[in-house]
């Protein structure tokens, strides 16, 4: 049989664990989803099959299944059927009181499913492969409920003050997810095999879930998918481009999904085993994809990791540092002040990483911006505005381009201290003045000068201004109101 196509040199090594860990969120009950693999259909396949398990969750009279220490070596394929078949039983988690003995029996045989896989206690055939990823289906692939705005018909709330909904069915979802994790990580676990039933419809699937509400789910996922794509080396491209189109969506049309952090921070550990130099396919999905995740309202959920996505871009192809300063001047908050904050901590982070000439290409429309951040009468933008010059390694752009640099912010810097009301903000830019004066007292005086003249100009037009409506006041106070509109 033909093999899959052979990863590309960016992709050749298993994705790093991911850097830390996300934020969480909640989602519900399970309806009947069917996943169509790309093995169902074959001669002779379990699929079709007397044994074959259900594409539906079961309803009816369970029965429990004895422990798998206590049947024979020989028995414990059909036993671990038999168990599998037990857990596609459908049950009704919202009541606590009904279908208690069975929600016992179902939560009996998925623990001990989980153990066999754990123990290693026998290598799996492709038969009990097949029915265990379609029991996976039946139990986690379901509709998700509506959010509580979709329910209600009221205008969506900010999703950083909702609460999320926590799905009962957990304690027997969190054991499937468990299973699912434990056969994709075993060392018995034949790659080649297990793409048949792990394919390109089931990662959609798993996808599509990222949008629960519940963050143990979530988390859940964001393992699992990862591992994923560590393992099967065929469908890492499917997934980056799968995850493209989330975002997209995301960015342009809903602006609500619950999972953007958790997929960014399976894409922090990607990009960072990105080999060089880096495929344009990678660059296009910085630019089309990671940079405008900035303009949601509800960029601060995820900006933590959007932020490390970004600045490993730039530390592994240090000539992007261009290309995201100006994404980022491009989706500047105008009116919302804790993104700016978010938007200076993470320019600091880029800055960090770039070097001389970069830093050249784009520092005109940089300072100009950083100049009106120094002037906000927020007080923390201009406060984390003016923390920039507490970087070694920024201070030392600055000073190599101080001639170019000092005259876009010297005026923002004189305002502060003739007219900002807070104190620390009005103490902080005296001292950062203070360092460009040490850094070079000519240019410093030039500047001052230019300034001075400046403002007297700025005073002689205002005077003269006034003074024009002076006089067109004396004219109509001589002549009268009709005079002045008949002439």
């Amino acid at each position: 049989m033909k093999g899959g196509k052979k990863p590309s040199k960016s992709d050749a090594s298993d994705p790093p664990p991911p850097p830390y860990a996300a934020a969480n969120r909640v989602p519900p009950p399970s309806a009947n989803v069917v996943v169509n693999h790309a093995s169902r259909g074959a001669a002779g396949s379990a699929a079709n099959s007397a044994s074959a398990l259900p594409l539906v969750p079961l309803s009816g009279a369970m029965e429990p299944v004895p422990p798998f220490r206590d049947a024979a070596a020989s028995e414990r394929q059909s036993l671990f059927l038999r168990k599998l078949h037990v857990c596609c039983y459908a049950l009704d988690f919202s009541d606590t009181l009904k279908n208690v003995r069975e929600k016992e029996i179902k939560r009996q045989a998925l623990m001990d499913l989980v153990d066999f896989i754990q123990s290693g206690s026998g290598k799996m055939s492709e038969n009990c492969q097949e029915e265990m990823i379609r029991m996976i289906s039946v139990n986690i692939f379901r509709c998700l409920p509506p959010a509580s705005h979709e329910n209600t018909g009221q205008e969506p709330a900010d999703p950083e003050e909702e609460e999320p909904s926590m799905d009962p069915s957990w304690p027997h979802l969190q054991l499937v997810y468990e299973l699912l994790l434990r056969y994709i990580v075993s060392s018995d676990t034949d790659a080649k095999i297990a793409k048949r039933y792990i394919d390109h419809s089931f990662v959609l699937k798993l996808l599509d879930l990222f949008d629960t509400e519940d963050p143990r789910e979530r988390e859940y996922l964001k393992t699992i998918l990862h591992r994923i794509y560590g393992k099967f080396m065929v469908h890492r491209p499917f997934i980056r481009k799968a995850i493209n189109n989330i975002f997209y969506r995301f960015i342009y049309e809903t602006e609500r999904h619950c999972g953007i952090g958790e997929l960014l921070e399976i894409l922090g550990s990607i990009i960072n085993g990105f080999a060089l130099p880096m495929k344009e396919e990678h660059k296009l999905f910085l630019v089309r994809a990671l940079l405008p995740l900035h303009k949601p309202k509800s960029v601060g959920m995820y900006h933590q990791q959007l932020s490390y996505c970004i600045t490993q871009f730039v530390e592994k192809d240090f000539k992007l540092a261009d290309t995201v300063i100006r994404g980022l001047l491009k989706y500047w908050p105008v009116t919302n002040c804790q993104k700016e904050v978010l938007f200076l901590g993470e320019l600091e982070e880029v800055l960090e990483a770039t070097q001389a000439a970069e830093f050249q290409r784009c520092m005109v429309p940089l300072f100009r911006q950083i100049s009106r951040c120094l002037n906000s009468p927020h007080f923390q933008v201009a406060e984390r505005a003016l923390f920039l010059w507490n970087n070694e390694h920024i201070v030392s752009l600055i000073a190599q381009n101080r001639t170019v640099i000092l005259p876009i912010i010297f005026e923002a810097f004189e305002r502060n201290i003739s007219s900002h009301w807070n104190q620390a903000v009005h103490g902080l830019t005296v001292n950062v003045r203070k360092m460009f004066l040490e850094m070079d007292a000519e240019l410093f005086e030039e500047c001052q000068r230019q300034h001075s003249e400046k403002e007297a100009k700025a005073k002689e037009i205002e005077e003269e201004r006034e003074l024009k409506w002076k006089r067109l006041a004396d004219a109509a106070s001589r002549n009268g109101v009709e005079d002045m509109v008949t002439t």
